[in-house]
């Protein structure tokens, strides 16, 4: 690889950094303000206008809030239920606060996990959520077909004691492929997602038909393939006694030999284990009651 090809590379990568520090700022922000009586569409469109008032126009889809046991899907059946509701949260109540935002280009996706005070039910999963970040890493980096590292996955919770609950979304994927969005003056959404985008994962699924991969990680035969090259948007979600927690964010697989730049996460500064995480517990609970 040419010196040239490297160095736009590094300039694509931390285009898409930037925007994912950016929804995790929004994510903080909106935190901050969560409080009993706010709804999640209200909480959904704190998180709207505060990126709106930071330049965003467009969208993978539109954020989400999830409170109480909506955080671990409970009853889902089908997508709409996914939308934000009236569900008002309560003290101790666990929230999620899913987003992904669009930005010259670049895209991020993040769930953020937390509670409205001390929830020890809910802080326990998103400590834990730690490992299976580790694990898919290390198996991305081993070359291990997608369909084995989610169930790896799957094993990894029953370990731990908890319900596999990203196969409650379409397609039951723990992941997806991301590309750079073709920047458009009009960013017109379709049920909560954003065109532009859409036509990139069709794209995707066409082309990775053609060749035999997947742009979708899911538990399915279509996955029995080492992950492709490119940037996935990585989101295992635990559900434990009613009570859920996610991370998301965007883990870069290569074609080098060297087995740190094979794959690797995007940023490690998040708000778990980093400097950023002073105000907030393991996992990125907030402490909430505490701060009040």
């Amino acid at each position: 690889m040419t010196t040239a090809v490297q160095g736009e590379r590094a300039a694509e990568l931390q285009g898409f950094r930037r925007v994912q520090r950016l929804a995790y700022e929004c994510a903080e922000a909106v935190a901050a303000r969560l409080e009993p009586g706010i709804t999640e569409r209200e909480a959904a469109r704190m998180q709207r206008e505060w990126l709106r008032a930071r330049g965003v126009r467009d969208w993978f889809h539109l954020p989400f809030a999830w409170f109480g046991d909506r955080t671990a899907f409970t009853d889902f059946r089908i997508p709409l239920q996914f939308f934000p509701t009236d569900r008002r949260p309560a003290p101790g109540m666990p929230f999620i606060l899913d987003l992904a935002p669009v930005y010259e280009g670049c895209t991020a996706y993040i769930g953020y996990s937390g509670s409205l005070g001390p929830n020890p039910v809910q802080e326990r999963p998103a400590a834990d959520l730690e490992a299976h970040r580790e694990l898919i890493l290390r198996e991305v980096r081993e070359r291990r077909p997608l369909r084995e590292i989610y169930q790896d996955v799957d094993r990894l919770m029953v370990r731990q004691g908890y319900a596999n609950r990203h196969r409650a979304y379409p397609f039951g994927v723990i992941a997806h492929k991301v590309d750079r969005v073709k920047r458009h003056r009009w960013s017109p959404h379709l049920f909560g997602f954003g065109v532009q985008s859409l036509k990139g994962l069709a794209a995707d699924a066409l082309h990775g038909h053609r060749e035999g991969w997947s742009p979708l990680w899911s538990p399915y035969r279509f996955c029995d393939h080492p992950p492709r090259p490119g940037l996935w948007a990585v989101g295992p979600h635990l559900g434990f006694r009613g009570t859920g927690a996610e991370i998301e964010e965007i883990l870069v697989v290569t074609y080098s030999r060297d087995p740190e730049q094979s794959a690797f996460w995007l940023d490690d500064d998040l708000p778990w284990g980093s400097p950023r995480a002073r105000s907030f517990e393991r996992g990125g609970v907030r402490r909430w009651a505490e701060d009040k």
